[in-house]
């Protein structure tokens, strides 16, 4: 499999092994950015105007823009034409404050940095396993539900998660309520009662999980967007992740408890996401 990164800097296709933004960029000295992550399917990204409104309106809350969106689709195609079609893989696009003071402060003037990256990877297991963190989610943050680039808590969850065996790390909120994964939203099974945290328990709004949301509401599932305590995931009957580049992924595992995986209603949905997907690729 090719894994070599493909990369596009402010217009420009770059070698990753050499410099290629400023040493003062914003997005290094402060996590000063927003970013997607789109799944590539035999070489074109899927649901990529959703994941652009999402960017915008992370840039938005964070106080970066108006961006160039067709300057990011520039990038995109850059780096998806580079070498032979990527037949799995992810597309990631970042924008960040660009040059800036070596504080929080920023220079409002100064232009923002784009950068597009490409590459192959596995496709996902067949089942997750997950571990609760000792942390939590700040519901209350001044960056909740925006997809920034200061990703440092979701580095120390998740290596906390593989030192367990754990593919990917669970978050409670400050309330104490189930409120989603370092980069997946969670779902929980309660007989045939399909739940997920609401956004106000501070969870991203993932395009997958809103994706999943409305296919299965099409398919006359329903979806609850509740409040959960943490505890619900010692008793329901079955659980599934989704992200970008898992799709519905059923969960066999967390921390010592086993789960069916995947379990019926869980198998059942990831058809339908499946299907759904395959027949449109930007729903």
């Amino acid at each position: 499999m090719d894994s070599v990164i493909r990369a596009w800097v402010n217009g420009d296709l770059v070698d990753t092994t050499a410099p290629a933004i400023s040493a003062i960029d914003h997005g290094v000295t402060v996590g000063d950015g927003v970013f997607e992550t789109c799944k590539i399917e035999a070489g074109v990204p899927f649901a990529l105007t959703r994941h652009f409104r999402r960017l915008e309106r992370s840039a938005s809350g964070l106080g970066l823009g108006p961006l160039d969106l067709p300057y990011v689709q520039k990038g995109i195609d850059a780096v998806l034409s580079a070498g032979e079609p990527i037949d799995f893989g992810r597309l990631r696009f970042t924008v960040t404050g660009g040059r800036g003071p070596l504080g929080s402060d920023r220079h409002m003037d100064t232009e923002l940095t784009y950068v597009v990256t490409a590459a192959s990877q596995a496709r996902p297991s067949r089942a997750a396993h997950l571990a609760v963190t000792p942390w939590t989610r700040n519901e209350r943050s001044a960056v909740a539900g925006l997809k920034t680039t200061s990703y440092a808590e979701n580095v120390v969850a998740l290596a906390f998660a593989h030192e367990r065996g754990a593919i990917e790390a669970v978050f409670a909120n400050t309330r104490g309520d189930l409120c989603e994964c370092t980069g997946s939203n969670i779902f929980v099974v309660v007989g045939e009662q399909v739940c997920t945290p609401p956004l106000s328990s501070g969870a991203l709004a993932g395009i997958t999980r809103e994706l999943t949301i409305q296919w299965c509401r099409d398919a006359g599932i329903p979806v609850a967007e509740e409040s959960l305590s943490l505890g619900v995931l010692r008793t329901c009957d079955e659980v599934f992740i989704t992200s970008s580049l898992r799709d519905v992924h059923g969960v066999e595992r967390i921390d010592e408890r086993i789960l069916p995986a995947p379990g019926p209603v869980t198998a059942r949905i990831a058809a339908i996401f499946a299907e759904r997907a395959a027949a449109e690729v930007d729903p």
